[in-house]
């Protein structure tokens, strides 16, 4: 099992390493940040989050509860209060002997559990690659449906990646 904590300076060198290509980066998080990850643009990142009544964006580590290890992060930003809205975004297993163990969908579930809980959120949406095949399944398992496709989205290396655009609403939610 997993649990979430607040992603903080201390945690900012475990994700540098594990951000260790600039394809793994682009992945990530498209062009947000510039190839290698700085602690400069992680102080940007983390600026003004967490915060429960004012923040627009929650950004998490992942712990493995049986060793206490970083295994992941994951962040929930473009909150809209008004709209009961916000997206799942920068998802990454960085631990790679964690691949293919659920881990993805443990993340997903919990910050599901923060956005439809605590923030009382009524719909969560997120942006996937569309040859991240892992990562698609990992969301459907967690309940989220394809709602459309952003074609050609993104050029990297003179190739061309369409985005599935994925949502799940508090009533769909199995939490």
């Amino acid at each position: 099992m997993i649990r979430l904590e607040k992603f903080e300076r201390s945690d900012f060198q475990q994700l540098i390493e594990w951000i260790n290509s600039e394809a793994l980066l682009i992945n990530w998080c498209g062009f947000l940040f510039r190839f290698p990850l700085s602690v400069e643009s992680l102080e940007w990142y983390i600026e003004g989050s967490n915060n429960l009544k004012t923040s627009d964006a929650f950004i998490y580590k992942a712990i493995d509860e049986e060793t206490g290890l970083s295994i992941g992060h994951i962040s929930l930003g473009s909150i809209s209060r008004k709209n009961k809205s916000a997206r799942i975004s920068r998802v990454l297993v960085g631990n790679t002997s964690e691949h293919k163990k659920g881990t993805c969908r443990q993340m997903a579930n919990e910050i599901l559990k923060i956005g439809f809980g605590p923030l009382q959120l009524h719909r969560i949406s997120l942006g996937v690659y569309d040859d991240n095949i892992a990562a698609i399944k990992c969301y459907e398992k967690s309940g989220f449906v394809t709602e459309g496709i952003i074609r050609d989205v993104l050029l990297y290396n003179g190739t061309y990646r369409s985005m599935i655009e994925m949502s799940i609403l508090d009533n769909e939610w199995k939490g």
